[in-house]
C-alpha cells in the first residue's frame, strides 16, 4: 500500500493502481467516458484529465499509476479547464438530438456537458455524419454520428464476449465504429454493449422509441432462464414491461446478463399470451371463468382417482417455475396419493440421489480456476455467465479442457479437447482416470487406455491448485449420467478438483429441494412421458420442446383422459383439455434456486395480465377444492417458510448438509444410447421461444427446428 494526497484528502491505495482507482476510494468523482472498471484502459477519451503536482500539464486519471506522495488534484483551474476543454472537441461534431434521442435523461455526455459544457458552440463548420448500420435484431446503430470513439464497446467484445465483432477504423475525424468479422454483431453477450454506451450510438432494437427513461419505474428480479440466477432491473411503464438490464450483483453477474435475459420480455407483451382459463369442448376451445375451470379440473382429477387410483395421476413441471410452484405441485399430487412428479423432462437416465446437485463450488470461484474440465456441454451458449468467468480464468494462466461431440467454440483458449460422439464420452472419461492412475500410482476405477489426450488433461489436472470438473446439460441428460458422475468424483479426488454440475434452468437445484422428484415407486419423467397415466398437469413446460421424447410426448399425452396446462402462453392446446393462465416471473411472487445454491427471492413488477393468476394461487385453490390438508397459504412467503421451517427469513444459500454430488457407483463404459436432448440457447423455455427479437438472430436461426421439424 502507498499513500497519496487526492484533493487534501489521504488516500491508501494499492501500489501500481491508477489515480482513477484511488479517486473511486476515496468517493470523489472524477468525469469520464472511456474507463469502466472491468474493461481494460484505453485513456482515448481524456475527460478524466486531472492536476498531478510537478506533471508539467494534465494527466488521465484512469492511466497514470500512483505514486507514493503523489498529491492530485481534481478540482484545481488547471484540472477543470482540461476538462472543458476536452468536453467542447467532443462536442464538435456531435448531433444536436437530445429531444429525440433513446439515451436521454441517462446519458453521460449528457450529463457532462452540463457540468463541463459550453453555452454555445465555437465550431462553425460542418458536422461529420456517419452513416448507419444494421447489426441485427438486438443493437441499433442507426446513430452513429452519436458515437464519441470511446471504444468500450470494441474492448468489451474483445476483453469480456471473447469475439472482437466491433473494430474502429480510419483515423481522426473519420475514425468510425464498425463490424469487422461479418455484418451482425451475434455474441449471446451484446445487450452488455448497450449499457456501457455512455452516449446514444449504441441502443435497444426492441426497446427503441417506446419511452423515456424518467417515466420508467425500476423494480428488482431475477432472470428465470439460465442457472446463473443473474439480478435484474425491470423497467415498468403503465404496468408492461419495457425494458430488463442488469442489476450488479458481484459474487452472481458481475454488472452483465446475457441476451436472453435481457430481451425475453417481448414474450410477456405477445399475443402468445394466455390470459383467462379456457376449456376443450366439442374439440374447440372456450373462454370460462376460474370457478368453472377449477371446479372442473377438481371433479375431473377425484373420478380419474375414483376409477384408475391415484398412481394414474402425475405432473411434468419445469425446473424454470419457482421453488413456491414446485413445492405446492408436489403437494398436490402426493395429496392425491401419487408419487409421480418430475422435472427432469430432458434427462435419459433416472438415478435416486441422496444430496442436492450444484455446481461445487461458487460462481464467483470460476473467474479464479486454474484448471477445468468441462463434459458435456456447449458453455458459451448453454452458460453464457459462467462462460465469461471462466474467459477471465484463461487470461491469468488457467488451462481449460474439453470433452465434447464438437469442436468448442467457446470464445476462450481450450487447452486440451476430446471430441468423441456422445456414446463415447464415459469412455474418455475414463481414458482419464486411467492416466491419473498411472500418474498417481492407484488402480483406475475403469478400464481405460492413457492416450495421449487422456495424459495431456490428467497432467494438466494434477497441476495447478484451484481445479473444477464440471458436467454439462448433455452430461446431465446422458444416457450414462451416472457413470460420468462417478469417474469425474473419483478423477476429482485424486487431482484435489471440485466436481459440480453446471445446471440447465434457473431452478434446477429449487427443483430438487422442492422435492420435485419421485421419492417412492412414483413414474418418473421418461414413464410419464412414455404414456400411462390417465391424468397430467403440466406446469410451466411444453413436453414436445422441453422433453427427450419431443413430438412422441403429444402422441403419450394424447392418451391421456385429461391434460391440464398451466402456463403464461398458449401452449400444448393439441393435447390439452384445460389451459390455466398462469403468472410469468414478472406477474408473480417466488424464489430462484442458482446453480450455486443460492436462494434468491423476488417480487411481482407488473400487475397479472388479464385474469393471470400466481402458479402458487391456482394450485392452493385447486387443492382446497379437493379438500386436501395443508394448503392454508395466504402469500408465496408462507409457502416457502413451510419449506424451510427452521428460518423466518429464507437462508441466503442452501444449507451445506443438503448440497452433494457424491456419487461412487458403477461405471458402464459400453458406447451404447442415444444422443443426449440439450435446448439450444434460444430454446431453453416457453418465455426464450416467443421472445420476437431473439428467435431473428442468428443463434437462433441456425438452431431452432421448425414445427414442422418437431412434429415430423
Amino acid at each position: 500500500m502507498i499513500e497519496i494526497e487526492l484533493d487534501g484528502k489521504k488516500v491508501d491505495i494499492v501500489e501500481g493502481s491508477m489515480i482513477m482507482h484511488a479517486a473511486d476510494k476515496a468517493g470523489t468523482y472524477i468525469p469520464h467516458f472511456c474507463y469502466h472498471k472491468k474493461l481494460s484502459i484505453a485513456a482515448n477519451c481524456r475527460m478524466c484529465l486531472v492536476d498531478v503536482e510537478k506533471m508539467p500539464k494534465p494527466m488521465p486519471a484512469c492511466a497514470t499509476p500512483v505514486t507514493q506522495g503523489m498529491i492530485v488534484r481534481t478540482k484545481s483551474d488547471k484540472a477543470i479547464k482540461a476538462q472543458k476543454s476536452v468536453m467542447e472537441f467532443l462536442l464538435i461534431n456531435h448531433p444536436l438530438d437530445c429531444p429525440i434521442c433513446d439515451q436521454g435523461g441517462e446519458c453521460q455526455l449528457q450529463d457532462l456537458a452540463v457540468g463541463y459544457g459550453g453555452s454555445s458552440s465555437r465550431y462553425e463548420e460542418e458536422k461529420r455524419v456517419v452513416f448507419h448500420k444494421d447489426v441485427g435484431p438486438l443493437i441499433s446503430m442507426e446513430e452513429m454520428s452519436r458515437c464519441i470513439h470511446c471504444t468500450r464497446c470494441v474492448r468489451f467484445g474483445q476483453e469480456v464476449a471473447g469475439v472482437m465483432e466491433l473494430g474502429m477504423s480510419h483515423r481522426g475525424e473519420h475514425a468510425e465504429i464498425e463490424t469487422f468479422i461479418g455484418d451482425s454483431v451475434d455474441s449471446e453477450l451484446s445487450g452488455n454493449m448497450i449499457d456501457i454506451c455512455p452516449v446514444g450510438a449504441l441502443t435497444s432494437k426492441p426497446f427503441r422509441y417506446s419511452a423515456r427513461t424518467w417515466e420508467l419505474s425500476r423494480r428488482k428480479s431475477v432472470s428465470p432462464h439460465d442457472s446463473t440466477g443473474a439480478n435484474l432491473i425491470v423497467q415498468v411503464k403503465n404496468h408492461k414491461v419495457l425494458r430488463v438490464v442488469p442489476l450488479e450483483n458481484e459474487a452472481v453477474n458481475e454488472c452483465w446478463i446475457a441476451d436472453r435475459d435481457r430481451f425475453s420480455y417481448e414474450a410477456l407483451n405477445s399475443d402468445e399470451r394466455l390470459t383467462t382459463p379456457m376449456l376443450k369442448q366439442g374439440g374447440e376451445w372456450k373462454s370460462v371463468d376460474w370457478q368453472t375451470a377449477l371446479e372442473y379440473v377438481a371433479n375431473g382429477l377425484k373420478q380419474i382417482k375414483a376409477n384408475h387410483g391415484a398412481t394414474s395421476i402425475g405432473a411434468l413441471v419445469s425446473p424454470h417455475s419457482t421453488l413456491e410452484e414446485l413445492h405446492l405441485a408436489g403437494a398436490l399430487v402426493r395429496g392425491l396419493g401419487s408419487d409421480s412428479i418430475d422435472y427432469r423432462l430432458r434427462n435419459a437416465e433416472f438415478v435416486a440421489t441422496e444430496g442436492v446437485r450444484y455446481l461445487g463450488t461458487s460462481i464467483a470461484s470460476l473467474s479464479q480456476l486454474q484448471r477445468v474440465l468441462v463434459v458435456g456441454s456447449n458453455l458459451r451458449k448453454d452458460h453464457p455467465l459462467f462462460a465469461q468467468r471462466i474467459r477471465q480464468a484463461t487470461k491469468v494462466g488457467g488451462v481449460v479442457s474439453a470433452i465434447t461431440s464438437s469442436t468448442p467454440d467457446w470464445a476462450l483458449p481450450v487447452t486440451h479437447s476430446v471430441q468423441v460422439p456422445a456414446s463415447a464420452w464415459v469412455q474418455s472419461l475414463a481414458d482419464i482416470a486411467t492416466a491419473v492412475a498411472a500418474e498417481k500410482g492407484v488402480s483406475a476405477p475403469a478400464s481405460g487406455t492413457a492416450s495421449v489426450q487422456a495424459k495431456a488433461i490428467a497432467l494438466s489436472l494434477i497441476s495447478g491448485e484451484r481445479k473444477a470438473i464440471l458436467l454439462g446439460n448433455a452430461a446431465a441428460h446422458h444416457a450414462k449420467a451416472s457413470s460420468l458422475l462417478s469417474l469425474a468424483n473419483w478423477i476429482g479426488e485424486q487431482v484435489g478438483a471440485t466436481v459440480g454440475y453446471l445446471t440447465e434452468a434457473a431452478n434446477t437445484v429449487g427443483a430438487q429441494i422442492a422435492g420435485a422428484v419421485p421419492q417412492g415407486n412414483g413414474a418418473h419423467a421418461g414413464q410419464m412421458l412414455a404414456g400411462g397415466l390417465k391424468a397430467v398437469l403440466l406446469l410451466n413446460t411444453e413436453p414436445v420442446y422441453d422433453s427427450a421424447a419431443g413430438a412422441a410426448a403429444a402422441q403419450a399425452l394424447n392418451k391421456a383422459e385429461m391434460v391440464v396446462t398451466l402456463s403464461p402462453f398458449k401452449a400444448n392446446m393439441a393435447f390439452s383439455d384445460v389451459l390455466l393462465p398462469i403468472a410469468p416471473f414478472t406477474e408473480t411472487s417466488g424464489t430462484f434456486v442458482n446453480a450455486e445454491g443460492r436462494v434468491q427471492s423476488f417480487h411481482a413488477v407488473v400487475k397479472p395480465l388479464g385474469e393471470t393468476r400466481p402458479a402458487w394461487k391456482v394450485l392452493r385453490v385447486l387443492a382446497n377444492l379437493m379438500g386436501l390438508s395443508g394448503f392454508d397459504f395466504e402469500s408465496s412467503q408462507d409457502v416457502l417458510n413451510s419449506l424451510h421451517p427452521e428460518a423466518v427469513a429464507v437462508p441466503e444459500f442452501v444449507p451445506a448438509a443438503r448440497l452433494s454430488n457424491a456419487y461412487h457407483g458403477p461405471v458402464d463404459v459400453s458406447s451404447q444410447g442415444a444422443a443426449p436432448v440439450v435446448a439450444s440457447i434460444y430454446q431453453l423455455d416457453g418465455t426464450v421461444r416467443r421472445a420476437t427479437s431473439l428467435q431473428l438472430t442468428a443463434d437462433a436461426r441456425s438452431a431452432a427446428p421448425s414445427v414442422e421439424e418437431v412434429l415430423s
